[in-house]
């Protein structure tokens, strides 16, 4: 997989999964908004990387014993060691958190590995040492089970579901307080560069709102005077964002 933009990175750091999600809309893709998942704790750094996948399929018992952990070719302990640095690793639960997706010591692997977050459909155990750590994750709910009960790691780093988005390996992960959004690899470059220029956009449009105005003509911008008056705005405070 290749190394994403750090400048598509940067930029994605600086907007949030609203404007993430209004962008791709008006490209046409409606459905790219993580369902039923959040942080362990707001708050924290903006979530940017590339998606690096692990995929579950139910557990059969013959074959997922705990005594599979001690295979060094587990495909949960390969996608930790594996993971490339600054991505992000989505993992595909089936959105089923009776059993966890991961626990405490792998997000702690993850971390020191420098990667950029985990996300799971699913649930995450040691939730709360998970929350602490300086390492953005996102989850459906606690859950204290293994992984191994109902989970059965089958592959890594091919196209997966998580919370019923389509992921494929290299797309963009955008995680904060409201969820995570997936953008299409293709897009990212694109939808960085417009979400800049909205937020900018938002900013002035929280100012004016601020200062009493009306939405109308202001939110969205029909009005020819509060164009011009934007413009001039931007200048006054060197908010452009060049490419």
């Amino acid at each position: 997989m290749a190394n994403p933009s750090h400048q598509i990175i940067e930029k994605l750091k600086k907007v949030s999964t609203a404007t993430i999600a209004t962008s791709l809309f008006k490209r046409g893709l409606k459905n790219q908004f993580i369902q039923d998942i959040s942080p362990l704790k707001k708050g924290k750094q903006t979530m940017v990387g590339a998606a690096f996948t692990l995929r579950y399929i139910p557990a059969r018992e013959d074959l997922n014993p705990i005594t599979v952990f001690k295979d060094p070719k587990h495909l949960q302990r390969v996608a930790v060691e594996k993971c490339p640095k600054g991505a992000v690793l989505v993992i595909d639960s089936r959105k089923d958190a009776r059993a966890a997706s991961a626990g405490s010591i792998l997000a702690t692997r993850l971390m020191k590995r420098g990667v950029s977050g985990l996300v799971t459909d699913g649930g995450l155990r040691d939730s709360a040492e998970i929350a602490d750590l300086d390492f953005p994750a996102y989850h459906s709910r606690p859950s204290a089970p293994t992984n191994l009960t109902l989970h059965q790691a089958i592959a890594i780093n091919e196209p997966i579901g998580c919370g019923d988005v389509a992921v494929f390996p290299g797309d963009f992960i955008v995680g904060d307080n409201d969820g995570v959004m997936v953008i299409p690899q293709h897009l990212a470059a694109d939808v960085a560069d417009e979400c800049l220029e909205m937020t900018l956009y938002e900013e002035f449009v929280l100012e004016k709102v601020g200062n009493g105005a009306s939405v109308i003509g202001l939110y969205p911008l029909t009005n020819n005077t509060l164009k011009t008056e934007f413009e001039t705005w931007k200048d006054s405070n060197k908010k452009i964002q060049k490419s």
